[in-house]
C-alpha cells in the first residue's frame, strides 16, 4: 500500500526542500510513493525507474489540470504539444520529431559552437563575465538562426530573449514576478502569430526546409492548418526550451571547472563529450518534478488510483536513485560507457513518439557537448570568492553567482 503522511497539508517543506522533498520524504518513510496534500489538494508522490515506466508509459495519465495555471501558461500553454494525447500527440509530435533529429539536432549544436567562439574571442582579456547571463542571447540567437528566423532589430531581439527567459525562470514563482512573465509571452506570442501569418501569406520567405518554413505549413490530425496563435506556441516551444539550455551549459561549465581532469579528453573525443553532457543532464537540477493525472483508473502498489488522480512523478530524485545510478551524488561522464541515457528522465520517459520524452532530448545534449568541447579548448578560470552554491528551494535551481569567468 502507499502510505499517507500525517501532517495534513506539504505546501511548505514542499517549498522549502525543492528538488529534495520527495527523495528525502521517500527515505525518511522508506517507500517509493506516498499521499499527502499540496495547496490543499491530494497528490500522490512517485519515484524511481519503475515509477517512472508508470507515468510515462502506457497511456495512463494526461497534462490537463495537473500543472497550475501559472505554470501551464508560461512553459506550454493551451494547445501545444505537449497537452495533447493519443493521436492528436503522436501526429503533432512527428513533426517536432522531423525537425529535431536526423541532423536537425547536430546543426543547432554546431551553430552554438559558433556563437559561443565568437562570444569567447569578446571576452578574452576583459572583465570576469557571468555565464548565466551571457548564455541566455547566445542560445537565442542560436535558435532564431537554426530556425530560419529572419534578422530582427538587435532591441527586438534582446526583448524577445528576455521574455523567453523569462518563461523558464518564473515558472516557479506565483504573484507579481510570474504575472510579468505571463505578459511577457503574450508579447512573444503575438509577435510569433505576426511570423507565422507572414510566411503563411508570402510576405517573409525562411530558408527552404527550415523549421520555420516547415512549422507554417504544419496541419493538425484533421488536415486543417494549424491555427494561427496554436502554430506560434509551437514555435515558442522550439525557441524557449532552447533558452533553458542556459542552465545545463553552466553547470556543465561548473563541472569542467571543478574535474579539469576531464578537460583534455572531451575536447578531443566527441563521445566523451556526449557522455559528459549525459552526466550533466542526469546530475544537474533541471525541473525537479513532473504532474500528471490519471486518465482511467488502474492499480499500482496494491493501490488504486482513480481517473483524475493527482500524480507527481520525482524527477530530481528519480536522476539520483542509487538502484539506477550507483553512487548517484559522484561525477561520473564513463557511467555512460554501459548505462543507457534513456534512464535519464530529465525531459521525460517512454518512446519519443508514443509518450511524453521531450523531442529536443538529443538537441539539448548535443548543445551541452558542444558548449563543454568549446569551453575546454579555450583558456578561462572561475573568479575565486564567488558563491557556487545551488538554490535548492528555486525552481528551476541555478548556481547563485551566476557562475563568473575570466577568459584570457
Amino acid at each position: 500500500m502507499i502510505p499517507t503522511l500525517a501532517t495534513p497539508d506539504s505546501s511548505v517543506p514542499f517549498v522549502a526542500d525543492g528538488y529534495r522533498y520527495i527523495s528525502s520524504t521517500c527515505d525518511r518513510i522508506g517507500s517509493d510513493a506516498f499521499r499527502t496534500r499540496l495547496m490543499g489538494r491530494p497528490v500522490v508522490c512517485i519515484r524511481g525507474a519503475e515509477a517512472a515506466r508508470l507515468f510515462y508509459e502506457g497511456g495512463r495519465f494526461d497534462r490537463a489540470g495537473a500543472m497550475p495555471p501559472s505554470v501551464l501558461h508560461l512553459l506550454q500553454d493551451v494547445g501545444s504539444v505537449q497537452t495533447l494525447e493519443d493521436d492528436s500527440h503522436r501526429h503533432r509530435k512527428g513533426g517536432f520529431l522531423a525537425l529535431l533529429t536526423a541532423g536537425g539536432d547536430e546543426r543547432m549544436a554546431d551553430l552554438f559552437a559558433v556563437e559561443l567562439e565568437a562570444a569567447i574571442a569578446r571576452w578574452r582579456g576583459g572583465d570576469p563575465v557571468v555565464l548565466h547571463d551571457e548564455l541566455g542571447p547566445i542560445l537565442a540567437r542560436t535558435a532564431f538562426r537554426w530556425a530560419g528566423i529572419p534578422d530582427i532589430p538587435e532591441k527586438e531581439f534582446h526583448a524577445r530573449t528576455g521574455e523567453l527567459a523569462a518563461m523558464v525562470e518564473r515558472a516557479g514563482t506565483f504573484g507579481p514576478l510570474n504575472w510579468a512573465a505571463r505578459l511577457g509571452r503574450h508579447r512573444t506570442e503575438r509577435w510569433a502569430t505576426r511570423l507565422i501569418v507572414a510566411v503563411r501569406d508570402g510576405r517573409v520567405v525562411p530558408p527552404a526546409g527550415s523549421p520555420l518554413e516547415a512549422l507554417a505549413r504544419w496541419t493538425g490530425d484533421d488536415g486543417l492548418p494549424l491555427p494561427e496563435d496554436v502554430a506560434a506556441i509551437e514555435l515558442l516551444n522550439l525557441l524557449r526550451p532552447t533558452v533553458a539550455v542556459v542552465r545545463l551549459v553552466e553547470f556543465a561549465a561548473l563541472a569542467l571547472s571543478e574535474r579539469p581532469v576531464h578537460r583534455d579528453t572531451v575536447a578531443e573525443d566527441p563521445a566523451a563529450a556526449a557522455r559528459f553532457a549525459h552526466e550533466v543532464r542526469r546530475r544537474t537540477p533541471f525541473f525537479p518534478i513532473i504532474a500528471g493525472r490519471v486518465r482511467r483508473p488502474f492499480s499500482w502498489r496494491e493501490a488504486d488510483f482513480a481517473e483524475g488522480d493527482w500524480v507527481m512523478l520525482d524527477l530530481y530524485g528519480t536522476n539520483h536513485d542509487a538502484r539506477l545510478w550507483p553512487d548517484p551524488d559522484r561525477f561520473d561522464p564513463d557511467r555512460f560507457l554501459t548505462a543507457d541515457p534513456r534512464h535519464i528522465v530529465a525531459q521525460g520517459g517512454g518512446d519519443y513518439l508514443e509518450d511524453h520524452r521531450c523531442p529536443g532530448e538529443s538537441a539539448t545534449n548535443a548543445i551541452i557537448a558542444a558548449g563543454v568541447r568549446v569551453l575546454a579548448r579555450a583558456s578561462w578560470q572561475a573568479e575565486p570568492g564567488q558563491d557556487l552554491r545551488v538554490t535548492w528551494s528555486e525552481m528551476p535551481a541555478k548556481i547563485r553567482s551566476g557562475l563568473r569567468l575570466r577568459f584570457a
